[in-house]
């Protein structure tokens, strides 16, 4: 029997040797593992994840509550400022001869409709003739004018005169003090203005103007002592 090479005992493989090389060759190559918490798993859930929570995702999250609190400003505001409805305003008769008169006639369509926050009130019918009234927005003790009065009683030489821009008032307090009410006594027929207590002098002043621009002055005649 002839001796084997080096050579040929290199070339020799046995059937142990090609088992181990297939176990080698299958352990080198890759594998993919498809079970959950797999890298190719997370790589998903973290492209969902982005997905979920996008810039403009977030914006709207943010800026929807923003939104909801300036329309409440909003609706709170436009109901503070809505006017609020006021029932016509009562007002009992008295003397007013000239009520009728061309004085009264050329003053009262000058009147304004505001006296500083007092707006013009709707006067319950029947209403007295030659008669104004203004109210703040909530309604309360109302600015009253009246025209075409007779002389008030208390009016003689004695009684204390003030000129506001042009016009002379005579001032008589009411019997609780809660208003005053002015009567401009220099001009054609007697005006009175009713001013609750707080509203200050604009009211006078502003209705001074009116009268000074429409009805022209004369001396006053009070009665005597």
């Amino acid at each position: 029997m002839a001796d084997s090479t080096p050579e040929d005992r290199d070339e020799a493989t046995t059937p142990d040797d090609t088992a181990a090389a297939d176990a080698k060759s299958s352990t080198d190559e890759p594998t993919t593992d498809n079970r959950p918490g797999s890298g190719e798993g997370k790589d998903l859930d973290d492209t969902e994840l982005e997905s979920h929570h996008s810039p403009a995702l977030i914006a709207t999250a943010v800026a929807l509550p923003v939104v909801l609190i300036v329309a409440v400003l909003v609706a709170a505001f436009i109901a503070l400022r809505a006017p609020v409805e006021r029932e016509p305003l009562a007002l009992g008769p008295v003397p007013a001869p000239a009520a009728d008169g061309p004085a009264c006639q050329a003053l009262l369509p000058a009147l304004p409709a505001e006296l500083g926050d007092h707006t013009k009130a709707t006067l319950a019918e029947p209403a007295p003739p030659a008669t104004r009234a203004w109210q703040l927005p909530d309604g309360g003790d109302p600015i009253t004018l009246r025209c075409g009065l007779d002389r008030p009683l208390e009016f003689n030489r004695a009684s204390p005169l003030t000129v506001i821009d042009g016009v002379t008032w005579f001032q008589v307090r009411d019997e609780a003090g809660k208003t005053g009410t002015w009567f401009a006594v220099d001009r054609e027929t007697y005006i009175a203005l009713t001013v609750p207590d707080g509203s200050g002098t604009s009211a006078v002043q502003t209705v001074s103007d009116t009268i000074n621009a429409n009805l022209p002055a004369r001396a006053p005649t009070p009665g005597e002592l």
